[in-house]
Order: C-alpha cells, then structure tokens, then sequence
C-alpha cells in the first residue's frame, strides 16, 4: 500500500468496482417487485465495498482505516449472502453466481491481507 497514492490504483478497489458492474448486470434481472427489496439491498451493499475501502484509504489513522476497511469487509459479506439468497428464491441460477462468489472471496482475501498488514 505505501507505494499507492491513490485509491483508485489500488487492486482491491478495482476488484471490487468490477464486483459491482457485474452484480448490476445480475440483478436487472430480478422481478420488478423486488426493485426496492433485494435488489436495493444488494445494490447497496455491493457499492459500500469499493466506498469504504476508499474513505478508509483517505484516513491517515491506522485505527481509521481499518474501521473502513471492517465495513468493507462486512458489505462484501452481505453482497455474498444476498447472491445465495437471490438463488434460494429463484431470482436467478446458481451459475449466474458463481464467479461473483468467486470475485467476493478474492476481495476477501485482499482485505484480509490490508488488515493484517495494518495490525502489525
């Protein structure tokens, strides 16, 4: 991260913006009443991801930002358990998930990675 003076060079940041252009292509497709139910949700939660690790990443305490990047890492979680919900109710097929379970477990391991570093 020292080498890094902006957060959009960052991979995790990247990763995670990709995370969320393919959850949108994802969820146009769920039912149209499920708009403001968990599609809002996910939407959400998929944008908080790459919003926190930034606002994390422009604090200049280590305390700062590994509060920022735990509620990056919270949101990456609620992203995934929404994909495997969205399954269970038949918004879409467990192949259509897949790769985004994947991408979310990369960003996982990135953050875990940042925060580890943070801690030593």
């Amino acid at each position: 991260m020292a080498s890094i003076k902006r957060f959009e060079d960052a991979e995790i940041w990247q990763d995670s913006i990709n995370l969320s252009k393919k959850v949108y292509l994802v969820v146009q497709k769920f039912p149209a009443n499920e708009q403001f139910g968990l599609t809002s949700q996910i939407k959400r939660a998929v944008n908080s991801v790459s919003a926190n690790f930034a606002e994390g990443f422009g604090r200049f305490s280590t305390k700062n930002k590994h509060h920022f990047y735990t509620i990056s890492y919270g949101s990456l979680l609620e992203v995934k358990n929404f994909l495997y919900l969205s399954v269970e109710l038949g918004f879409c097929r467990r192949d259509d998930i897949i790769n985004l379970i994947k991408d979310t477990e990369t960003i996982q391991k990135q953050l875990n990675a940042l925060m580890k570093a943070l801690r030593s």
